[in-house]
């Protein structure tokens, strides 16, 4: 009830803004009349003779022009302002309180919720708190999910029976080798790619339990991919752990972060989705599935969280620049390339940029031919991005295709 209390106040009260001058009496005749309008005018011939813009001659015929209608506008004296018709002006002021504040009012009630009671920020945060405390198991939502899934056709049926029937062999041998750690990971991958994913969950936890502290970030961030695909998307409490520990071990790995920003969209966080989204979407590895899942949604959940943002496209050649490059003659093919590899080079020298345009940068030099410089560029990218293995990861992967790598 406050709400619409304070609207409706504030509503009439910009609406009376915009009547008062209809309802107010004239004041009389302007105090701004014809004689102090020419007062300035010889004021202002006088700052130009002095100037020297005009002439002596000049100067004396123009004031004698504007003294003659001085004299006559003083004369005259001022004219008296007329009065609108007062019942007029009063039903102009009734019809613009009635446009202004009411349409407002009616706006408000077609387009905004007028339905939804209060919710103040404490409330919609203890909200999202809660919905992050009460979410399922893993193990529900695995079930939930096996359940939807049991009329659906089998994945396996889509592989050749040669790869199925050693997926099998694996299935039945690296159980009874309990501390074969190559083999557990080997069924772990297995099982992901033929869409077992509660099975490749549990192969990945054991996994871990094998290679205990010596366990990266990129193992714990894969066990809560894996997690997190078993459930059908839906973040639990068990996959949330292991991106947490992901990210205390290496912060910038882009698996995790996604995974966590992820929870917080489920649970009604979008700002905090955002912050852990945008370094991915703006400096991931291209090709990585993360940042193309971050970058996808990226702009929707700023918008949710009230920020202004949006992602911006990357510059310089692509790789559809580059395969359209191959198509020319050579000349053309070269003038283009080297534009925009200029340009490319020439932004990154003074504003810097995500990894992905340094591994565009070095892949372009190398179409160019140019060797040496790409080296130079891969020997600063490496510098830059000493501290980022998911970066660093891109660039090498940019260097071994351009053949700068032994």
């Amino acid at each position: 009830m406050l709400f619409w209390i304070v609207i409706v106040l504030l509503a009439f009260a910009v609406s009376g803004f915009a009547v008062w001058p209809l309802l107010r009496r004239p004041a009389g005749p302007a105090e701004e009349s014809d004689v102090a309008l020419y007062r300035e005018q010889l004021a202002e011939v006088d700052r130009d003779l002095a100037r020297g813009t005009i002439g002596t001659e000049e100067a004396e015929r123009a004031r004698t022009e504007i003294a003659r209608r001085l004299l006559a506008a003083d004369r005259a004296g001022p004219a008296p302002l007329a009065e609108a018709p007062r019942g007029a002006t009063r039903a102009l002021a009734v019809a613009a309180l009635v446009v202004v504040g009411g349409g407002s009012l009616a706006l408000y009630a077609t387009l905004g919720r007028p339905d939804l009671p209060d919710w103040p920020l404490q409330d919609r945060l203890a909200r999202a708190e809660e919905l992050r405390a009460t979410r399922i198991p893993q193990e529900e939502a695995e079930a939930i999910v096996a359940a939807r899934a049991a009329e659906a056709p089998d994945p396996a049926e889509e592989f050749p029976e040669d790869y199925m029937a050693m997926v099998e062999q694996l299935r039945e041998i690296v159980p009874t080798r309990p501390d074969d750690l190559g083999g557990w990971e080997l069924l772990a991958r297995h099982e992901a790619l033929t869409g077992r994913f509660p099975q490749a969950a549990r192969a990945q936890a054991h996994v871990l339990e094998l290679k205990g502290d010596a366990a990266t970030a990129e193992d714990h961030a894969r066990l809560a991919d894996l997690l997190v695909a078993a459930a059908g998307g839906f973040v639990s409490a068990e996959a949330e752990a292991q991106a947490r520990i992901a990210l205390e071990t290496d912060p910038t790995n882009s698996s995790a972060r996604y995974t966590l920003g992820l929870l917080y969209v489920q649970t009604d966080r979008p700002d905090l989705a955002f912050r852990l989204w945008r370094p991915v979407a703006e400096g991931g590895a291209p090709n990585a599935v993360q940042t193309r899942l971050a970058r996808s949604q990226i702009e929707s959940v700023a918008a949710a969280a009230g920020i202004d943002y949006r992602l911006e496209t990357p510059r310089g050649p692509s790789a559809a620049d580059m395969a359209a490059a191959e198509e020319m003659d050579p000349e053309a093919r070269a003038a283009m390339v080297e534009g925009m590899v200029q340009q490319l080079s020439d932004r990154l020298a003074s504003e810097g940029g995500p990894a992905s345009d340094w591994a565009r940068l070095i892949a372009s030099l190398a179409v160019l031919g140019d060797m040496e410089r790409a080296q130079a560029i891969l020997a600063e990218a490496r510098e830059v991005f000493a501290d980022s293995p998911d970066a660093i990861a891109e660039i090498e992967a940019a260097a071994d295709a351009a053949g700068l790598t032994p």
